[in-house]
């Protein structure tokens, strides 16, 4: 599935081709505005001890984290983001794992190889990981991806659905009957396909016997950071925090500020309408680049309905976690985006406000949503 379809399944295009079959704007006119409210209140100190003791490491003293994507398309910041944040933490190996061999396409942009397929992983590691990130992708009911969560669930690991990745845990029968959390756009479709869940709002991630599930795409560096905490401590995960930019990382969330409204619609339509300024910006890839502001600063620029990200180098880099990521061009396509030593966090926020100052507030304001990140 290209990037254009799994689009389609996602959030841009179906606002367009809704708005276009409203007749005079009606459709649009029925949609809430832009929402309001006081901001979440703490997580009681109870909840956050259980959610820690509950994300213990079920089975090494060093555990071992596997991340898991389909080959045809996979959310990027799902993918690099908990890879790159536990790599570097470096309180468990990491491995970066596809269903079959060759390349991984990241939606919105760049690609990866995988460093094992699943079955190279279940060889060398028979009793299991400890933990699997699962990402969002294409499908949901991938067969081999379904197969293989249910056998490392049974075998002991905790698996963590990042955003929409929550989606393929559920479909793998793993949320039946449990608590949990998604994207803010495919709630419905969650429920869907487990009716049996039980949707938590108002939690960034949520953990329940064994399963772990996350609200939006950004919620993967809080989660990422709390999982640290609980198989190294506070302290460790405070300085991973501090590397990253991130000041707090617990599981508060307002999702009532993340809803498909009047001003979200708005701007996508007249965004994607305006093909005449569809920019192409090059990202040079070099050994050495940081995967979590490579993923955020490529995912935040291709989700204005404006521009698209591209990554460009003579041949594949190698990251800073290791991994082998390999340029879509050769050379800059256009206007270049910078990938500086900056902590991710604060790129973003950056990213955030350059994306204000191209194309104005209302298209800043679509990316924080579909990111589902509380800006500020």
């Amino acid at each position: 599935m290209s990037r254009k379809v799994f689009r389609r399944i996602g959030l841009g295009l179906v606002v367009v081709l809704a708005a276009a079959a409203a007749a005079g704007g009606v459709w649009l006119a029925t949609l809430p505005g832009a929402p309001t409210g006081p901001n979440p209140e703490p997580v009681p100190q109870a909840e956050v001890d259980a959610t820690l003791a509950a994300l213990a490491p079920p089975k090494r003293e060093r555990p071992l984290v596997a991340v898991v994507g389909i080959n045809d398309t996979t959310e990027v910041t799902d993918y690099l983001v908990p890879y790159g944040i536990l790599h570097h933490a470096d309180v468990a190996d990491v491995v970066a794992l596809a269903t079959e061999p060759g390349p991984v396409t990241l939606y919105p942009a760049l690609r990866v190889e995988p460093q094992q397929t699943v079955a190279d992983f279940d060889a060398a590691h028979p009793d299991g990981a400890d933990y699997v990130v699962v990402p969002r992708m294409s499908r949901d009911d991938d067969p081999v991806v379904l197969d293989w969560l249910r056998a490392q669930h049974a075998k002991g690991a905790i698996v963590i659905g990042v955003c929409a990745g929550a989606k393929v845990v559920a479909a793998s029968g793993l949320l039946d009957g449990r608590r949990a959390t998604t994207h803010w756009y495919f709630v419905d479709e969650l429920r869907e396909l487990e009716p049996n869940v039980e949707y938590v709002p108002d939690r960034r991630f949520v953990v329940d016997r064994g399963v772990a599930t996350t609200t939006g795409i950004t919620a993967s560096m809080p989660a990422m950071l709390t999982l640290i905490e609980a198989i190294a401590g506070r302290e460790r995960a405070a300085a991973v925090a501090a590397e990253l930019g991130v000041t707090s990382w617990d599981a508060r969330h307002d999702s009532a500020a993340f809803v498909f409204n009047r001003p979200f619609a708005l701007t996508i339509v007249r965004n994607t309408t305006a093909f005449w300024n569809d920019d192409r910006l090059g990202i040079e890839l070099t050994d050495g680049i940081d995967e979590v502001s490579l993923a955020l600063v490529a995912d935040a620029w291709s989700r204005t309905y404006r521009s698209q990200a591209v990554s460009f180098a003579d041949g594949p880099v190698v990251s800073r976690g290791g991994l082998q990521v390999l340029p879509e061009e050769q050379s800059a396509p256009g206007d270049l985006l910078s990938i500086d030593d900056r902590p991710p966090a604060q790129r973003l926020a950056s990213t955030l406000d350059e994306i204000a100052g191209a194309y104005g507030d209302a298209t800043a304001d679509v990316v924080v949503t579909e990111l589902e990140y509380p800006r500020g």
